[in-house]
Formats: C-alpha cells, structure tokens, sequence
C-alpha cells in the first residue's frame, strides 16, 4: 500500500463530520494562521476585535481564541459566559484550561455556589482549599469536611498556598488541629528543611510546645548549641538530623566538626549519624574536596545509595585509583553495575590495573548498549556499534485517523502558531485516549508537522520505542547543517547532535537564560560571532530564530571554541554547556587524564551528561546522514580522518537511551 506523505494529514479538520476536502482545509487552515495570530495576540493585550475575530468562527481554534479574551479579563467574566464557554467546549482541553484560571478568579469574591457547582477534582492545593472554603461558607464543613482539610494540612513540610490559610484557621476553631497534628507538620517541615513551616505550624502549641518548637526552627536554619539540652526523644533526634543534613550542603567541614557533640548528647542512632556523614560525603565530593575519600570512607555502606556510589567511583577515578575505583563499582547494586556506564568503566579499570581477559568481558557486554559508553567500549574491542532501528509499516488510514483527531488537528495549529503550552495540553488530551500504535502515529503526524520535541517527551513507554531511531532523532536543515559544518570544518553529525540536544530541532526555542534559537545562542555571543564571521544579514537577536542563521553562528562558534580548546571536541562540548570559568577549572584539576575519564569526572551533573549525550548522539547523527560512524573515541579527539565503523544488530542487543 502506497505511504501518503505526513504532512497530508496534519492539518485535517474534522472531515468525517464535514466531508470538506482534506486539501481545501489545510489550504483554509495555512491562509488563516496569521490572522488568528494576530487575534489571540490582539486579545492578550486587550484589543480583542470581535468583528475580526467571527471571521474565524469555524476554525478549529476558535475556542483558543475566545479563551485568550475571557483570560485576559477573568475576573469580570460573568457566571453565564463562563457557563456558556464550558458547556460548548465540554471534554476538550481549552475547557480545562479555562476552568483551572476561571475557578481561582470566583474563588477570590467568594462565589462559593458557583465554585462548588463547577467544580471538578484536582490535585491544585490552592483550589481544593478554596473548595473547602466554600463547602465551610455554605453550611458544609462536616465530619468529611475536617478530613480532607487534615489531610491537606499533612500532604507536605513545604509552604502552602494563602487560600489554605483560612481552612486551617476554621479548622483550629473546630479542634482539628491537635498538638499531634502540629507536630507532624513540623517534622515533615523538618525533614523538608523549611524552618519558616516549622514556626507558622507551631502556633497554637502550648506555651513551652511553642518555644521548643521554635528552637527546633532555629536550629534548622542554623545548627546551635541549644540542641544540646533538648529532651533526649526521637523527635530531638529526628530534627538535630535534618538540621546538621542541611548545615552540610552549605558547610560540610563545619558540619563534620559540630557532629559528635550533638550525636553524643542527644544519643543519634547509628542510621541518623549516617545520614549527616553521607551529606558531608556528597557536598565534599562534589567539588572533589580533598577529604573526599575519607569523609566518603566514614559512610556506612548502609547508607550508601546509587547517587553516592556513583560518587565514590567519580572520586577515585579523578585521583587516578584504579584499584579503589574498581573496588568502588563493584560496591555497587547488581542494576547499577550492569548500566553501560559502569560496566564500561569497570572494564576500564580491570584492564589498567592488568586484567585485560576479564575486561574484554566487560567491554563486550557494556558494547550491546547504543550508548555513548556502549560505543566506547566497542572502540575498545575493535568491533562495530550495535544499533537495532525499528521501523514500524503502519497503514496510511491508521496514520490518517489519528491526524484527523480534532485534538491533535487543534494541537499541531498551536504549535505553528508558537502557543507551544496550549499545543501540549491539547496534546495531552489527545494522547489519555491512546494505545502504544496511536501514541506513535500521533508522533509521526507531529514530525510531519515540524513538531519534533513530541518524540523525545512521548516515546520511550516500551523498550521497542527506544528503538526508533529516526523519530526520536529527527533530521531537519540538513543542507544547512552540511554547508555550515564544512565551512567551519566540523563534523556535521556533531552539529546535529547539538540541536537535537539544545532545542530538539525547534527553531522558536528559547531558554529561561535567554539562548535563542536551534542551537540555543545567547544574543552577546550570536553579536560577537557574528560580527567575527562577517555576517552580513545579522538584524539582532530576533535574527537568532531564523534557521539558517542560528546554525552558521551556532558552527563557527563551535569552530571558534575547538580553536581554543586545542582542537578537542569534548573540551569544546563542555564549555559549550558550562562556560569557560568552570572548563578550565576542570582542565586544570585533572590535565592529562583520559577524555573518557575526563568527561565522567566533570563535577556538574548536567554538563557530565551533556558531553555524553552529544557525543552519543554525533554517532547516531552519523549513522542517519552517511549510514555509518566516526569511531566516538576518534571523534572526541577531533580525528575525522579515520577508518569509519559500520552498524549492526546483536541479538542480545540493549535498547538506545537518550
């Protein structure tokens, strides 16, 4: 059967319903984009025009649009219009949307028939007290009533919303706040570290309930020695744990110092004097202290947990201990050890300190993974990567059903009109209906559509869905990428990688840091770059959101980078995520190590993983442009003139993780 083309079915609306030409709609829908643009934008800033507005009346947005009006002035919004708008949009996400933002607004002048007529089941803690504000207002704070107020008083040690303040202030009046209740929310608080819950929890208490309540406070926020004649009970005990836990984050060397005094006083048992060393342990090796090992040492294994372990590792790789490396990761938990990543490194370390048959081992069982370190070790062997794709032979009507889904027809028109929040809750919608093959076709009309972040955030449910390689590495701009990638001699499957890393291939994307664009450019670097190479159309930072710019900034400032790191790609990664400041902080702690060693030893968690990830996907990136690989221990090297691998499919093979 002939495969239509995605895009054909993208912008369907409705056709079972209207019989209307599935071209004549998309044609409808495109002419029309930038008028309902233009009217949602409009309605924001309050020039809502509804003349220009019921010209698009039959367009599947248009409750987007009447949305964006009645947010705007939400709380004037009469019961009857609102009414009105659930009613003929009952079931689809914008009613949602609209009654998460319209019920705070009734709620605020205390509508409370209205609010609890309307109300439906949520796990908002603003509004669920605002419904028992209104069930208390109308006669209705019954026995279920002070329940669930207890039971929101008890859901967390962190702040609550102002809307729950006058629930629990009914409640104290009704008795329901007992001195066992205020005490389980200072504990949890405690546990939280959040020593302003802890005092606004303890009003109430007795008079000596109160200041010794408050004293635990104090010494939350700050370790003092009036712990020293608190009662001797698990709840001292319990509160002197969380506060040294917290003291360590900030200072782990004081914390080690104050310890024995408070454990001895107050009697810590072995599990809470645990629970402060490994704090210590965790914030001293973080930054690689040099009291790392024996502070890591002084945790009882006990204690130890897969974040720990990982670090006990780290630390003795960045010393060069490959005996206490190797003796580190096989500390670890069997799932653990058995990750790419650490069977990788434990046949690493096997093989320096010269047990090279027991390593190969290792390497041919960390190689079944399509993983940066499942990549390395195959290097290691000699071998080539193992990648099984899955293509899946869906039928064009299975495809062309779920592109005719009027939630998914509503979502791809937001994502196109950059409503990227709108798009993902009609998304969502959508999505709570499917099963596995309709969740990937739905995917599959997202990448016809430019929408290609929905594999990454949608797939993965089942090990066979790891196995898409061409959704969840989408391939756009590739003639840019090519033209850029050999202008400023870099690889371009390593260009790709960094877009699918930074924006998954959304050209709109921009940062909360404010990096704009494909690859994520901040507007000082794209000026600099810029003015550097001679680009003669740079118009600012706006110009960072067209494609083709970003990537020939983006390249040469790759290419800039590689220049001053020596040439070497995985230096380069580094500083592309985290800087220059903390890269030479790292080039300096350990100059001469190994790149793999390098990279695993990066004290950012984010940044360690960014190396990775790239690094990993450069090798699939490769593999979907050329159909075979630059080795990736060549590749972070910067050697592109090498014997290149090709690809095949273990059976026993691992899936691919991002």
């Amino acid at each position: 059967m002939t495969r239509l083309p995605l895009y054909f079915f993208s912008a369907t609306v409705l056709l079972a319903c209207t019989g209307v030409s599935p071209v004549a709609d998309a044609q409808n829908l495109d002419a029309q984009r930038a008028q309902l643009k233009a009217v949602i934008d409009n309605a924001e800033r309050g020039q809502f025009d509804p003349a220009q507005a019921a010209a698009l009346s039959r367009h599947p947005l248009y409750g987007w649009v009447e949305f964006a009006n009645l947010r705007r002035n939400i709380d004037t919004v009469s019961n009857t219009q609102a009414q009105d708008f659930l009613k003929r949009y009952n079931g689809q996400a914008v009613a949602t949307s609209f009654r998460n933002v319209w019920l705070p607004a009734v709620a605020r002048r205390q509508d409370w028939p209205t609010l609890l007529a309307n109300w439906t089941d949520t796990s908002n803690a603003g509004l669920r007290c605002a419904q028992l504000n209104a069930r208390q207002a109308t006669g209705k704070a019954d026995a279920q009533w002070v329940s669930e107020a207890q039971a929101i008083w008890r859901s967390t040690g962190k702040s609550l919303p102002d809307a729950c303040d006058p629930v629990f202030a009914v409640l104290d009046a009704k008795g329901g706040l007992s001195a066992d209740l205020r005490w389980a929310r200072i504990d949890a608080a405690a546990d939280e570290q959040q020593p302003a819950v802890m005092r606004s929890a303890a009003r109430g208490l007795p008079a000596a309930d109160l200041t010794l309540a408050n004293t635990y406070a104090a010494f939350v926020d700050k370790p003092n020695a009036s712990a020293l004649n608190w009662p001797r009970n698990e709840r001292s005990r319990r509160i002197a744990t969380d506060g040294l836990a917290k003291l360590a984050k900030a200072d782990p060397g004081a914390t080690e110092q104050q310890l024995p005094q408070y454990a001895d006083a107050l009697q810590l048992s072995a599990a809470q004097r645990a629970q402060v060393l490994y704090q210590i342990a965790l914030w001293t090796v973080a930054s690689y202290g040099p009291e790392s090992a024996r502070r890591l040492n002084a945790v009882p294994e006990s204690a130890y947990d897969e974040r720990l372990h990982e670090w006990r590792a780290r630390e003795a790789l960045s010393r060069g201990d490959w005996p206490a490396a190797l003796t580190a990761i096989r500390k670890m938990g069997p799932t653990q050890r058995a990750d790419s990543r650490w069977r990788y490194f434990e046949a690493r370390m096997l093989d320096k300190t010269g047990k090279r048959s027991e390593a190969q081992a290792a390497f041919r069982e960390a190689a079944r993974a399509a993983t940066f370190h499942g990549f390395l070790a195959a290097d290691q062997l000699g071998q080539n990567y193992t990648l099984c794709p899955w293509e899946p032979n869906d039928s064009a009507q299975a495809q062309a059903a779920v592109a005719r889904d009027p939630a998914i027809v509503r979502a791809m028109e937001l994502f196109k009109i950059e409503r990227a929040g709108w798009a993902v809750a009609e998304w969502n919608d959508a999505l709570s209906r499917y099963d596995n093959t309709q969740r990937r076709l739905a995917v599959e009309v997202a990448r016809g559509n430019g929408w290609f972040d929905r594999a990454v955030f949608s797939l993965g449910k089942t090990p066979d869905e790891q196995r898409l390689y061409s959704l969840r590495f989408p391939l756009h701009h590739d003639d840019s990428i090519r033209r850029e990638s050999a202008r400023n001699a870099i690889d371009p499957a390593w260009v790709a990688a960094e877009i699918r890393a930074e924006s998954i291939f959304n050209p709109k994307a921009r940062s909360p840091a404010n990096a704009m664009g494909l690859m994520q450019v901040l507007p000082a670097t794209g000026a600099a770059v810029a003015k550097s190479i001679g680009l003669t159309n740079y118009g600012g930072a706006a110009s960072l959101y067209d494609a083709d710019t970003n990537i020939a900034i983006g390249t040469a400032y790759l290419r800039q980078l590689m220049n001053k790191y020596d040439g070497l790609p995985y230096v380069t990664i580094a500083a592309y995520n985290a800087g220059p400041t903390p890269t030479a902080r790292w080039q300096s702690q350990r100059p001469g190590f190994d790149p793999d060693i390098w990279i695993e030893t990066i004290s950012y968690k984010e940044t360690r993983e960014y190396v990775a990830r790239i690094l990993a996907f450069s090798v699939i990136y490769d593999w979907r442009l050329n159909g075979d690989a630059l080795p990736v221990t060549d590749r972070m090297n910067g050697r592109l003139q090498v014997k290149r691998k090709t690809f095949a499919c273990a059976a026993n093979a691992d899936k691919g993780g991002d």
